[in-house]
């Protein structure tokens, strides 16, 4: 089977094509036949040579897959050959087969074509396991960062669904005016002071949660913009690793940072993210209350054109490889 590879840590020029073994369904796993691949910031992350896959993870990119099941694996009751699924990964998406625990695979989304449902697992499971895991509530007020990427697409309309006010950020009128088509009560450029902005907006009482994909450089400003008993979920660092907390601010505040990761949780937790998206999420995107987001399409060969338009600032949405 065709696989993409890396000759090195680096540059998108790196990402090859090359082949491998077709992978055989272990006991509880299933075998899917790949026809789209949701590309990542995790994965230019790991082509840098600085997000390894877990222990015993395959080392070829990618997160999230849509395909038919190819092969079932002893004690697997739910699937069938030829049953088109969507699954989450620990790594090995960039390829034409994948093995995957039988409990990360689910039904694609009722009304979306099975590519664009390759881009929408990963984005779900993200954008609910942590809202569960700050506990946002209707009525609250949530402040999204980089609304109009694949996570800020879906977690400004399940943030609508849940009840929340969405306040977000995004780099361009064509981006901001996308956040607002969406849902978002209101969307700052982020190159103006979105803090003072956010402030203004809640009449200086602040924001309940923050979902931030940035990391570092937003830490002390999101710190700043929590509300009484505010919490900080941090789920990226596309703005570096180290900054600076104020721990009185955060004190007086009641305040909650947390950062989680959804690539190393077991496959028990996994299984269980899986079926609360299939079991609340995938209604929602039936209803239209939840669209999948603008995307755009690279066959596979072109893994690197793939990764240069994501890295580039100007993707809005999704990057989706397709498979022939």
């Amino acid at each position: 089977m065709r696989i993409v590879t890396l000759t090195e840590p680096g540059g998108p020029e790196n990402l090859v094509i090359a082949e491998a073994p077709r992978p055989v369904a272990a006991p509880g796993e299933v075998v899917i036949t790949v026809q789209a691949a949701g590309v990542n910031r995790a994965d230019l992350l790991q082509r840098q040579g600085f997000y390894p896959p877990p222990p015993g993870i395959s080392e070829v990119i990618g997160l999230e897959v849509s395909g038919t099941i190819d092969e079932v694996g002893a004690g697997v009751e739910a699937w069938r050959p030829g049953d088109e699924c969507v699954a989450l990964l620990a790594g090995g998406g960039y390829a034409e087969y994948v093995g995957v625990p039988a409990g990360q695979v689910i039904a694609p989304p009722p009304g979306v074509d099975l590519v664009s449902a390759g881009g929408l697992v990963e984005v779900a499971a993200t954008v609910v396991s942590n809202f569960d895991h700050v506990h946002l509530s209707s009525g609250e007020t949530v402040l999204v960062h980089g609304g109009a990427g694949g996570v800020g697409t879906f977690a400004i309309q399940y943030a609508k669904a849940l009840g929340a006010r969405v306040l977000t950020t995004a780099g361009s009128p064509e981006k901001l005016d996308l956040c607002r088509e969406l849902g978002a009560d209101l969307a700052f450029d982020y190159h103006d002071d979105w803090a003072v902005a956010v402030s203004e907006a809640t009449g200086g009482r602040g924001v309940d949660v923050i979902l931030d994909v940035i990391g570092a450089k937003y830490l002390e400003s999101n710190v700043a913009a929590l509300a009484m008993d505010g919490r900080l979920v941090v789920i990226g660092m596309q703005g570096g690793r180290k900054g600076t907390l104020d721990l009185n601010r955060l004190l007086t505040r009641r305040g909650t940072v947390t950062a989680t990761s959804l690539r190393g949780r077991p496959v028990e937790q996994k299984a269980a993210i899986c079926a609360a998206v299939a079991e609340r999420v995938w209604p929602l995107v039936a209803s239209g209350a939840i669209r999948p987001a603008p995307e755009t399409r690279f066959p596979l060969e072109q893994v690197a054109d793939a990764h240069r338009r994501l890295e580039s600032g100007q993707n809005t949405g999704k990057v989706i490889l397709t498979v022939d």
